[in-house]
């Protein structure tokens, strides 16, 4: 949940919603244009990941470094303004939200219904992270692995 401090504008939305909304719009209209749209991609990610406060910042980097070394065949993109790995479909699979983005305690890994994590009638798609170590590394490989699988 946010929190209080995010004051809600007359139309519902705060106003880190609404920036991510507007972020978002920008993306689609860009992903219409063609060439070098894969690179592009990625440095709108590096950029984005770059304007994150330090601890977020260590967090996405770290992120970053194991989805695409897990999952190569994804093409990072961002996504609402955050940084996210697609398939071949061009379908987010997986994305990194800063604390910072919606005043958060926590920032947060997700998945979304492009990856491959399903598992009976209930599963788990979104992940708090907080600080980044082996142990967190192996999970977030595996989960990766498991979603592009």
């Amino acid at each position: 949940m946010p929190a209080k401090n995010s004051k809600t504008e007359p139309g519902g939305f705060t106003a880190e919603e609404r920036a991510a909304m507007k972020k978002r719009a920008a993306e689609l209209r860009a992903e219409g244009k063609q060439g070098a749209k894969k690179a592009d991609g990625l440095q709108a990610v590096l950029d984005s990941i770059a304007q994150m406060a330090p601890a977020d910042r260590a967090l996405a980097e770290r992120v970053h470094m194991t989805v695409t070394a897990t999952a190569p065949d994804l093409s990072p993109k961002t996504w609402y303004g955050m940084p996210a790995y697609a398939n071949a479909d061009g379908k987010v699979v997986v994305f990194f939200q800063d604390a910072g983005k919606f005043n958060y305690r926590y920032s947060t890994l997700g998945f979304q219904d492009a990856a491959h994590l399903d598992d009976g009638n209930l599963w788990p798609v979104a992940y708090a992270l907080q600080k980044w170590s082996a142990v967190v590394e192996k999970k977030v490989a595996a989960l990766v692995q498991a979603a592009v699988s």
